[in-house]
This record gives structure tokens, C-alpha cells and sequence, in this order.
């Protein structure tokens, strides 16, 4: 877990990774991308974990831990969940093991879970009550301790607030256990990202959030981030493309917390209009220089990584885009 290192400087490196959309591919598709993100020079792969798509045109939502057992094979590079909720569909105790056997097939090194208190979308499938953004937050330091234990190796037995686990024991565990990320939007979560977590996970380049998670106790822990692009050589094509599947994106408040189903997103998002995203400062088209600008304010506002996605069709040629005019402005 974190020290509590004052200040938040820029790191001297910030990696540049490729993320991988559960919602908007399917798992032979997103294992394929992730070969292509790592032959046009990405250094690591991000990936959500979904049970429903956010609307019906992203259309998929694979079982992420089986598409991460693939990755295993079909890649060298580091990948992590971005994120993962272990509160309410799915057991801290299940998740223990699921991320203990993604550690142990990657190898050392390669894998950190990214976790999270998670969207009512997914985690409210089994008909489980699902509960206000504070308890959820109690949940998730819970989940999180728990998940920790477990992954020791160790025998666990445990009789919580929210989780009981009798006679628990993980037989395939990696050394040094699993490192757990945990991501922020609000200022509880982000301080207990630093009370608790091994780093930081967000999706906005926000200097404030760094800052106030090395001061709550992450000191110099890794702070990862996430940004959507839409590469296409047509800036209006790229527009549209997020409008029709990426709409959710500029819901305000907390309906992205609370709405349950992929219908309900729908029909949030028809008040989403083109000039919501030309606006919003997602890098449109095919100008390198668009993309670089906005990569590197995750570097300035002190990000040691940062994941694309792309949101367009064209993912080949956004790869040889990135591949030929992105990255190799960043490197240099």
C-alpha cells in the first residue's frame, strides 16, 4: 500500500498502453486487438470487465477472466483490469482466485487488478440490493483487504460487515501476491485509493485527483489512466462514430452509477448531441498532433501510464496510425 510521500511530481517516464473495450468487442476480437496493440509499439493493455454493454450498439460483453487467460498466451505485455467490482456480483473470495490465476499464467510482474465500487449496469444482475456510493466505498475496503489475505495464500477465515469466508485457501498464488489499483472519480474514493491501494486508477488527466491521492497515502504509487479516441480519416465519421456507440460517456451526475440496464443508457443518451463530443475534447480524426496533446496532459498532470481506446471501426488503421505518427512523437 501506499507511503505517504508528500508531492506529486511528473514522472520521468509515462508508458503508453492500449485498452481493451469488453463493451464494445468481442473475446477473439479483443485478443486480437491486444496482438496489434503490442506489434505498433504499446507497452501494456488495460481491460473492463462488464456484464452488460452500456447500449445495445456496443453490442458484447465477454467473461473477462477467460479473455485474460488468452492474453496469457497470445501477448508478452503486463495487462490489468480497469476495473474490476469485488462487492456485489461477484464474491471478494471468487475474485481472489480469478485474479491469483491470471497472476500466476501472465508470469511475474505482468498483472494488477484494478478494482472498483462499480455501475448498478453490472453488479445489480442478481438481484442484489444495490447500495449508496458511501457503503459501496465500505465495501470495497473491505473487499479489498480480503481479496489481499487470500491471495498470501494463507488459510482465511473471515466474518465481516458485508463478507463471510470459512476455511478459505488459494493453492495457486503468485509470489508477492497480487497488486490492487483502485480507482477514484470523487474525492472519498480517490483517498481511499491512497489508504489502500497499490496505485491509482482514473480516466480524466485531473493534477487535483494525483495530488489528492499521494497526500491521502499514495506517495509514489503508480497512478494509471484511460482516455477514448476515435481515429478515422474523416474528423465528422470519427464524431459520429462515438455518438452512436459512446453517447454514456457524457452523462452527467451519477447515472452512470445507478441506471441498471443497457435500455435505460439509451435512453439517457438521446440527449446527447454531436457537438457534446466535438466539444469535449476527444481526439477526432487523423491529426497526430491532436492525439499527442491530449496523451501527454495525462503525462503533465503526473500519470505514470496511460490506455487508448479506440471508439472507431478502423482499428487497423488506427494501429498504423499510432504505430507511424503517435508514438513515436511520445518516445521522443
Amino acid at each position: 500500500m501506499g507511503d505517504s510521500a508528500a508531492g506529486s511530481p511528473t514522472p520521468a517516464v509515462t508508458s503508453f498502453g492500449y485498452f481493451l473495450s469488453c463493451e464494445d468487442h468481442g473475446p477473439a476480437q479483443l485478443v486480437e486487438q491486444a496482438r496489434m496493440a503490442e506489434q505498433a509499439g504499446f507497452t501494456s493493455l488495460w481491460i473492463s470487465d462488464h456484464y452488460h454493454p452500456w447500449n445495445t450498439t456496443q453490442g458484447h460483453s465477454p467473461f473477462v477472466w477467460s479473455v485474460i487467460g488468452a492474453l496469457a498466451e497470445a501477448t508478452s505485455l503486463p495487462v490489468q483490469t480497469a476495473v474490476t467490482c469485488p462487492t456485489v456480483r461477484i464474491h471478494p473470495a471468487v475474485v481472489a482466485q480469478a485474479a491469483a490465476t491470471s497472476a500466476v499464467l501472465l508470469g511475474e510482474g505482468r498483472f494488477r487488478l484494478g478494482v472498483g465500487t462499480g455501475e448498478a449496469l453490472n453488479e445489480h444482475v442478481l438481484g442484489d440490493r444495490w447500495p449508496p456510493a458511501a457503503v459501496r466505498l465500505e465495501m470495497l475496503e473491505e473487499a479489498v483487504r480480503l481479496i489481499r489475505t487470500l491471495c498470501t495464500g494463507r488459510e482465511t477465515t473471515h466474518h465481516g460487515r458485508h463478507y463471510t469466508v470459512e476455511n478459505a485457501r488459494l493453492f495457486d498464488v503468485p509470489e508477492g501476491g497480487v497488486p490492487i489499483d483502485v480507482a477514484g472519480f470523487g474525492p472519498a474514493a480517490v483517498e481511499l485509493a491512497g489508504r489502500i491501494g497499490d496505485g491509482f486508477v482514473t480516466v480524466e488527466p485531473d493534477e487535483d485527483a494525483v495530488a489528492r491521492f499521494r497526500r491521502a497515502g499514495g506517495g509514489q504509487n503508480p497512478v494509471r489512466g484511460g482516455m477514448k479516441v476515435s481515429y478515422d480519416t474523416d474528423r465528422d465519421r470519427a464524431a459520429k462514430a462515438v455518438l452512436d456507440r459512446w453517447p454514456n460517456m457524457f452523462l452527467p451526475g451519477e447515472l452512470a452509477q445507478v441506471l441498471p440496464s443497457p435500455a435505460h443508457f439509451e435512453q439517457a443518451s438521446r440527449l446527447v448531441t454531436e457537438q457534446h463530443v466535438t466539444e469535449s475534447g476527444i481526439p477526432l480524426g487523423d491529426d497526430p498532433e491532436e492525439h499527442v496533446r491530449a496523451l501527454l496532459a495525462y503525462r503533465d498532470a503526473g500519470f505514470d501510464a496511460v490506455h487508448v481506446n479506440q471508439i472507431g471501426p478502423d482499428l487497423q488503421g488506427f494501429f498504423d496510425f499510432y504505430r507511424s505518427k503517435v508514438l513515436p512523437q511520445l518516445a521522443a
